[in-house]
């Protein structure tokens, strides 16, 4: 899996920077891009996959080779669990497969909710901040606004932006899909919270 600190390129980088210059030219929101290799590392789903993976070897290898020995099965099991465990840790498609949507799900708003915190989203003058994050292992993207953009803007107006971002990673298009969220951003916050004379740039530009 491609990695999130190598995942846009500088020159894309440039682009992103810019979308959201551009954005913050026509509202008083202030737009967030992070970007994360995974917004949790599974232990579980590591460890209930290899223990499965591997017993299933060594019952199928006891079974052809020792006659079901339990001396067999057992030395097969133990051998073969950590070939398992990281045989599931280098492949994202497999590891993904182990672990319920749901939970992926949750790790994900989570992680968003601290990087909120964390990047200072939170502390824009009048609460107009909008965190896009996206995690790369999961494929999956979650857009918060503070709460001043809550109090005018239903949450469901944003499943379009996450849809337009989720289908750029799917098609290969990344940094297209994200330059036109961030437009799309703009588009909405503009109606309720356009640009003041005093205004200034409270955030950095850039993809986290």
């Amino acid at each position: 899996m491609q990695r999130a600190k190598d995942y846009f390129s500088t020159a894309e980088q440039q682009r992103i920077r810019e979308a959201v210059a551009a954005a913050e030219t026509r509202t008083s929101g202030e737009i967030v891009p992070q970007l994360v290799d995974a917004s949790f590392d599974y232990p579980r789903a590591e460890t209930f996959g290899a223990g499965f993976f591997s017993l299933g070897i060594a019952v199928l290898a006891s079974w052809w080779f020792g006659h079901s020995s339990v001396w067999v099965f057992l030395p097969l099991f133990l051998l073969g669990y950590l070939p398992c465990k990281w045989l599931i840790r280098s492949l994202p498609g497999l590891h993904r497969r182990l672990i319920h949507p749901r939970e992926m799900a949750a790790e994900v708003g989570e992680k968003a909710i601290l990087s909120f915190f964390e990047l200072g989203v939170h502390k824009t003058r009048d609460r107009t901040g909008i965190l896009i994050l996206i995690s790369l292992f999961e494929r999956r993207v979650q857009l918060l606004a503070d709460e001043g953009i809550n109090a005018k803007v239903a949450p469901e107006t944003w499943a379009e932006v996450v849809r337009t971002i989720t289908a750029g990673l799917h098609n290969g298009k990344p940094c297209d899909a994200l330059c036109n969220a961030i437009n799309s951003c703009a588009d909405i916050l503009e109606q309720h919270f356009p640009r003041r004379s005093d205004d200034t740039n409270e955030l950095p530009d850039l993809v986290i």
